[in-house]
Protein backbone atom coordinates (compact mmCIF):
# COMPACT_ATOMS: atom_id res chain seq x y z
CA UNK A 1 0.00 0.00 0.00
CA UNK A 2 1.49 3.72 -0.63
CA UNK A 3 -0.76 5.12 2.00
CA UNK A 4 0.53 7.75 3.95
CA UNK A 5 -0.94 9.83 6.65
CA UNK A 6 -1.29 13.52 6.22
CA UNK A 7 1.23 15.89 8.11
CA UNK A 8 2.40 19.16 8.62
CA UNK A 9 4.48 21.05 6.80
CA UNK A 10 7.89 23.22 8.33
CA UNK A 11 7.13 25.84 5.55
CA UNK A 12 9.07 28.96 5.59
CA UNK A 13 8.18 32.02 6.05
CA UNK A 14 4.46 31.30 6.13
CA UNK A 15 1.70 33.59 7.48
CA UNK A 16 -1.38 31.76 8.13
CA UNK A 17 -4.65 33.89 7.95
CA UNK A 18 -6.99 34.13 10.94
CA UNK A 19 -9.43 31.06 11.99
CA UNK A 20 -12.90 31.86 10.69
CA UNK A 21 -14.79 33.54 13.72
CA UNK A 22 -17.03 29.77 13.86
CA UNK A 23 -16.46 26.39 12.37
CA UNK A 24 -18.36 25.47 8.97
CA UNK A 25 -21.01 23.25 9.21
CA UNK A 26 -22.53 20.31 7.27
CA UNK A 27 -26.10 20.14 6.60
CA UNK A 28 -28.38 18.55 4.39
CA UNK A 29 -30.45 20.35 1.86
CA UNK A 30 -32.66 20.33 -1.21
CA UNK A 31 -30.83 21.59 -3.94
CA UNK A 32 -33.71 23.44 -5.49
CA UNK A 33 -33.33 25.84 -2.42
CA UNK A 34 -30.17 26.56 -3.02
CA UNK A 35 -29.43 30.32 -4.50
CA UNK A 36 -26.91 31.37 -6.77
CA UNK A 37 -25.71 34.91 -7.08
CA UNK A 38 -25.45 36.05 -10.91
CA UNK A 39 -23.17 39.31 -9.66
CA UNK A 40 -20.33 36.95 -9.19
CA UNK A 41 -21.08 33.25 -10.26
CA UNK A 42 -20.24 32.16 -13.85
CA UNK A 43 -23.10 32.18 -16.58
CA UNK A 44 -23.68 28.45 -17.84
CA UNK A 45 -22.15 28.36 -21.10
CA UNK A 46 -22.25 25.34 -23.07
CA UNK A 47 -19.13 23.83 -21.41
CA UNK A 48 -20.91 24.27 -18.81
CA UNK A 49 -23.63 22.16 -19.34
CA UNK A 50 -21.91 19.89 -20.64
CA UNK A 51 -20.27 19.13 -17.66
CA UNK A 52 -23.50 19.14 -15.70
CA UNK A 53 -24.56 16.56 -18.19
CA UNK A 54 -22.00 14.73 -17.56
CA UNK A 55 -22.25 14.91 -13.62
CA UNK A 56 -25.65 13.50 -13.58
CA UNK A 57 -25.16 10.90 -16.13
CA UNK A 58 -21.85 9.38 -14.48
CA UNK A 59 -23.38 10.10 -10.70
CA UNK A 60 -21.62 8.69 -8.20
CA UNK A 61 -21.47 10.06 -4.46
CA UNK A 62 -17.88 9.39 -4.48
CA UNK A 63 -17.12 11.65 -6.55
CA UNK A 64 -19.56 13.86 -5.23
CA UNK A 65 -17.80 17.42 -3.80
CA UNK A 66 -20.69 19.32 -1.54
CA UNK A 67 -21.09 23.25 -2.83
CA UNK A 68 -19.92 25.09 -0.14
CA UNK A 69 -22.69 27.92 0.72
CA UNK A 70 -23.60 31.06 3.22
CA UNK A 71 -26.34 32.16 4.91
CA UNK A 72 -28.15 35.28 3.34
CA UNK A 73 -31.86 36.90 4.16
CA UNK A 74 -33.04 34.99 1.45
CA UNK A 75 -31.38 32.07 2.30
CA UNK A 76 -28.52 29.64 1.43
CA UNK A 77 -26.34 30.96 -1.54
CA UNK A 78 -23.72 28.91 -3.69
CA UNK A 79 -20.34 30.29 -3.40
CA UNK A 80 -18.49 27.83 -4.96
CA UNK A 81 -20.11 24.07 -6.62
CA UNK A 82 -22.60 25.26 -8.82
CA UNK A 83 -22.64 23.03 -11.29
CA UNK A 84 -22.43 20.32 -8.56
CA UNK A 85 -25.31 21.69 -7.20
CA UNK A 86 -27.38 21.98 -10.44
CA UNK A 87 -26.84 18.59 -11.89
CA UNK A 88 -27.97 17.50 -8.31
CA UNK A 89 -31.27 19.63 -8.92
CA UNK A 90 -31.68 18.09 -12.02
CA UNK A 91 -31.22 14.59 -11.50
CA UNK A 92 -34.19 12.63 -10.70
CA UNK A 93 -33.27 10.70 -8.20
CA UNK A 94 -31.72 13.37 -5.79
CA UNK A 95 -33.78 14.61 -3.06
CA UNK A 96 -31.22 16.17 -1.07
CA UNK A 97 -27.42 16.76 -0.91
CA UNK A 98 -24.57 17.66 1.65
CA UNK A 99 -23.56 21.07 1.89
CA UNK A 100 -20.47 23.27 3.92
CA UNK A 101 -22.09 26.32 5.53
CA UNK A 102 -19.79 28.62 6.20
CA UNK A 103 -20.03 32.40 7.60
CA UNK A 104 -19.87 35.18 4.89
CA UNK A 105 -22.63 37.64 5.68
CA UNK A 106 -21.29 40.34 3.18
CA UNK A 107 -21.73 39.96 -0.58
CA UNK A 108 -18.11 40.85 -0.77
CA UNK A 109 -17.31 38.12 1.84
CA UNK A 110 -18.81 35.73 -0.45
CA UNK A 111 -17.24 36.86 -4.06
CA UNK A 112 -14.24 36.86 -2.42
CA UNK A 113 -14.17 33.28 -1.34
CA UNK A 114 -15.52 32.39 -4.52
CA UNK A 115 -12.12 33.75 -6.19
CA UNK A 116 -10.36 32.19 -3.62
CA UNK A 117 -11.84 28.92 -4.42
CA UNK A 118 -11.16 29.28 -8.33
CA UNK A 119 -8.04 30.85 -7.76
CA UNK A 120 -5.91 28.70 -5.40
CA UNK A 121 -6.11 25.14 -6.88
CA UNK A 122 -3.54 23.39 -8.95
CA UNK A 123 -5.16 21.70 -11.61
CA UNK A 124 -4.59 17.73 -11.89
CA UNK A 125 -2.15 16.89 -14.99
CA UNK A 126 -3.12 14.58 -17.37
CA UNK A 127 0.06 12.14 -16.50
CA UNK A 128 -1.69 12.44 -12.88
CA UNK A 129 -4.87 11.04 -14.43
CA UNK A 130 -3.26 8.48 -16.26
CA UNK A 131 -1.63 7.40 -12.85
CA UNK A 132 -5.06 7.28 -11.34
CA UNK A 133 -6.84 5.34 -14.16
CA UNK A 134 -4.52 3.34 -14.11
CA UNK A 135 -5.31 1.92 -10.47
CA UNK A 136 -8.94 2.33 -10.86
CA UNK A 137 -8.32 -0.52 -13.58
CA UNK A 138 -9.22 2.22 -16.47
CA UNK A 139 -8.59 -0.36 -19.90
CA UNK A 140 -7.49 2.41 -22.09
CA UNK A 141 -4.80 3.73 -19.04
CA UNK A 142 -3.84 0.53 -18.82
CA UNK A 143 -3.21 0.09 -22.19
CA UNK A 144 -1.13 3.42 -22.32
CA UNK A 145 1.02 1.82 -19.17
CA UNK A 146 1.81 -1.57 -21.09
CA UNK A 147 2.98 -0.01 -24.43
CA UNK A 148 5.33 2.73 -22.38
CA UNK A 149 6.66 -0.57 -20.56
CA UNK A 150 7.10 -2.12 -23.76
CA UNK A 151 8.94 0.77 -25.52
CA UNK A 152 11.24 1.40 -22.41
CA UNK A 153 9.05 4.88 -22.48
CA UNK A 154 9.14 6.37 -18.46
CA UNK A 155 5.70 8.28 -18.18
CA UNK A 156 6.20 11.21 -15.77
CA UNK A 157 3.82 12.13 -13.47
CA UNK A 158 5.23 15.86 -13.72
CA UNK A 159 7.88 17.75 -15.07
CA UNK A 160 11.15 17.61 -13.92
CA UNK A 161 12.80 20.24 -11.47
CA UNK A 162 14.02 22.79 -13.65
CA UNK A 163 12.64 20.80 -16.56
CA UNK A 164 15.75 18.65 -16.89
CA UNK A 165 14.56 15.22 -18.55
CA UNK A 166 15.93 12.49 -18.61
CA UNK A 167 16.52 10.47 -21.84
CA UNK A 168 13.29 8.39 -22.79
CA UNK A 169 11.04 10.22 -20.27
CA UNK A 170 7.74 12.22 -21.07
CA UNK A 171 5.00 13.42 -19.96
CA UNK A 172 3.25 13.49 -23.20
CA UNK A 173 0.46 10.87 -21.96
CA UNK A 174 -2.20 11.99 -24.25
CA UNK A 175 0.08 11.58 -26.90
CA UNK A 176 0.57 7.89 -26.53
CA UNK A 177 -2.90 7.34 -25.94
CA UNK A 178 -3.93 9.00 -29.34
CA UNK A 179 -1.56 6.86 -31.50
CA UNK A 180 -2.14 3.77 -29.60
CA UNK A 181 -6.09 4.62 -30.55
CA UNK A 182 -4.84 4.76 -34.37
CA UNK A 183 -2.68 2.28 -34.59
CA UNK A 184 -3.21 -0.23 -32.09
CA UNK A 185 -0.96 -1.26 -29.05
CA UNK A 186 1.55 -3.26 -31.04
CA UNK A 187 2.80 -0.81 -34.43
CA UNK A 188 2.59 1.89 -31.46
CA UNK A 189 5.32 0.48 -29.47
CA UNK A 190 7.63 0.32 -32.98
CA UNK A 191 6.82 3.58 -33.19
CA UNK A 192 8.04 4.80 -30.17
CA UNK A 193 10.98 2.34 -29.96
CA UNK A 194 12.23 5.14 -32.82
CA UNK A 195 12.44 7.80 -30.40
CA UNK A 196 13.26 5.68 -27.03
CA UNK A 197 16.48 3.71 -28.81
CA UNK A 198 17.39 7.27 -30.05
CA UNK A 199 17.63 8.63 -26.09
CA UNK A 200 15.36 11.35 -26.97
CA UNK A 201 14.67 13.50 -23.70
CA UNK A 202 12.00 14.31 -22.87
CA UNK A 203 9.57 12.97 -25.62
CA UNK A 204 7.32 15.59 -26.67
CA UNK A 205 3.44 14.98 -28.34
CA UNK A 206 4.87 16.89 -31.43
CA UNK A 207 8.31 14.65 -31.95
CA UNK A 208 5.82 10.90 -31.22
CA UNK A 209 3.05 12.41 -34.45
CA UNK A 210 6.39 12.99 -36.41
CA UNK A 211 7.61 9.82 -36.03
CA UNK A 212 4.60 8.55 -36.45
CA UNK A 213 3.40 10.06 -39.36
CA UNK A 214 7.43 8.74 -41.04
CA UNK A 215 7.12 5.47 -40.06
CA UNK A 216 2.67 5.14 -41.67
CA UNK A 217 2.64 7.04 -44.57
CA UNK A 218 3.28 5.61 -47.83
CA UNK A 219 5.54 8.08 -49.00
CA UNK A 220 8.04 7.34 -46.54
CA UNK A 221 8.27 3.43 -47.46
CA UNK A 222 12.27 4.08 -48.44
CA UNK A 223 12.90 4.65 -44.64
CA UNK A 224 13.59 1.94 -42.06
CA UNK A 225 12.86 2.16 -38.50
CA UNK A 226 16.64 1.42 -37.40
CA UNK A 227 17.88 4.35 -40.14
CA UNK A 228 15.59 6.76 -38.88
CA UNK A 229 16.85 5.79 -35.08
CA UNK A 230 20.27 6.47 -35.61
CA UNK A 231 19.53 10.07 -37.68
CA UNK A 232 17.34 10.90 -35.06
CA UNK A 233 19.86 10.19 -32.54
CA UNK A 234 23.15 11.98 -34.41
CA UNK A 235 20.77 15.21 -35.28
CA UNK A 236 21.34 17.57 -32.05
CA UNK A 237 17.90 18.25 -30.76
CA UNK A 238 18.50 21.94 -30.58
CA UNK A 239 19.29 22.10 -34.17
CA UNK A 240 16.04 19.83 -35.26
CA UNK A 241 13.93 22.16 -32.99
CA UNK A 242 15.39 25.34 -34.49
CA UNK A 243 14.72 24.23 -38.05
CA UNK A 244 11.76 22.37 -37.56
CA UNK A 245 10.16 25.90 -36.33
CA UNK A 246 11.58 27.59 -39.47
CA UNK A 247 10.15 25.16 -41.64
CA UNK A 248 6.58 25.38 -39.67
CA UNK A 249 6.77 29.24 -39.88
CA UNK A 250 7.74 29.15 -43.51
CA UNK A 251 4.76 26.46 -44.54
CA UNK A 252 2.45 27.20 -41.91
CA UNK A 253 2.03 23.66 -40.82
CA UNK A 254 1.95 22.20 -37.19
CA UNK A 255 5.62 22.06 -35.97
CA UNK A 256 5.29 18.06 -36.02
CA UNK A 257 5.44 18.42 -39.40
CA UNK A 258 8.59 20.66 -39.40
CA UNK A 259 10.23 17.60 -37.42
CA UNK A 260 9.26 15.06 -39.84
CA UNK A 261 10.98 17.44 -42.44
CA UNK A 262 13.71 17.79 -40.57
CA UNK A 263 14.62 14.45 -39.65
CA UNK A 264 13.36 13.11 -43.22
CA UNK A 265 16.09 15.14 -44.96
CA UNK A 266 18.61 14.38 -42.43
CA UNK A 267 17.87 10.44 -43.25
CA UNK A 268 17.85 10.97 -47.10
CA UNK A 269 21.05 12.84 -46.99
CA UNK A 270 22.85 9.46 -45.39
CA UNK A 271 21.48 7.03 -47.91
CA UNK A 272 24.47 6.67 -50.68
CA UNK A 273 23.83 7.35 -54.14
CA UNK A 274 24.29 4.40 -56.24
CA UNK A 275 23.76 5.77 -59.81
CA UNK A 276 24.76 8.90 -61.38
CA UNK A 277 25.76 12.02 -60.17
CA UNK A 278 22.33 13.97 -60.61
CA UNK A 279 19.69 11.85 -59.34
CA UNK A 280 17.02 10.75 -61.08
CA UNK A 281 13.85 12.56 -62.26
CA UNK A 282 11.83 9.66 -62.68
CA UNK A 283 8.96 8.98 -60.69
CA UNK A 284 9.45 8.22 -57.25
CA UNK A 285 6.51 7.57 -54.97
CA UNK A 286 4.61 9.00 -57.63
CA UNK A 287 6.33 12.55 -57.91
CA UNK A 288 8.26 13.34 -61.03
CA UNK A 289 11.08 15.80 -61.15
CA UNK A 290 9.94 19.32 -63.14
CA UNK A 291 12.62 19.44 -65.75
CA UNK A 292 13.12 23.39 -64.43
CA UNK A 293 13.76 22.35 -60.88
CA UNK A 294 18.40 22.50 -61.10
CA UNK A 295 20.05 18.66 -60.25
CA UNK A 296 21.02 19.93 -57.30
CA UNK A 297 17.81 21.06 -55.64
CA UNK A 298 16.42 17.74 -56.94
CA UNK A 299 16.15 16.26 -53.58
CA UNK A 300 14.93 19.19 -51.95
CA UNK A 301 12.14 19.30 -54.06
CA UNK A 302 11.50 15.74 -53.75
CA UNK A 303 11.50 15.95 -49.37
CA UNK A 304 9.30 19.08 -49.73
CA UNK A 305 6.85 17.48 -52.12
CA UNK A 306 6.41 14.05 -50.03
CA UNK A 307 6.04 15.82 -46.57
CA UNK A 308 4.06 19.21 -47.78
CA UNK A 309 2.57 18.12 -51.63
CA UNK A 310 4.32 19.81 -55.26
CA UNK A 311 3.02 23.24 -54.93
CA UNK A 312 5.22 23.85 -51.50
CA UNK A 313 8.03 21.87 -53.10
CA UNK A 314 7.90 24.80 -56.06
CA UNK A 315 7.27 27.24 -54.00
CA UNK A 316 10.15 26.00 -51.65
CA UNK A 317 12.40 25.32 -54.56
CA UNK A 318 12.16 28.55 -56.43
CA UNK A 319 13.06 30.47 -53.06
CA UNK A 320 16.40 28.58 -52.60
CA UNK A 321 16.99 29.73 -56.77
CA UNK A 322 16.51 33.17 -55.62
CA UNK A 323 18.36 33.17 -52.58
CA UNK A 324 21.29 31.84 -54.74
CA UNK A 325 21.07 34.73 -57.32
Amino acid sequence: MNRRPITALSLAEIHPGQPATSKPEVTWIKPTELLVDAAYQRDLSDPSLRLIRRIIERWDWRRFKPPIVAWTDDGLEVIDGQHSAIAAASHPGIDVIPVVVVEATARSDRAEAFVGHNRDRIAVTAAQMHVAAVAAGDPAAQSVARVAAAAGLTLLRLPPARAVYKPRETIAVAAVRGLITLEGEERAIEILRVLTEAGLGPITAAQIKAAHHLCTDSQFTDLDRAGLTQTIRATPARLVDQEAKEHAAVHCVPLWRGIAAVWFKAARKKVPRTEARSPSRAAKGGITIPAWVPDDLIEDYRDVASLEGEERATSHVRKLKRKAV
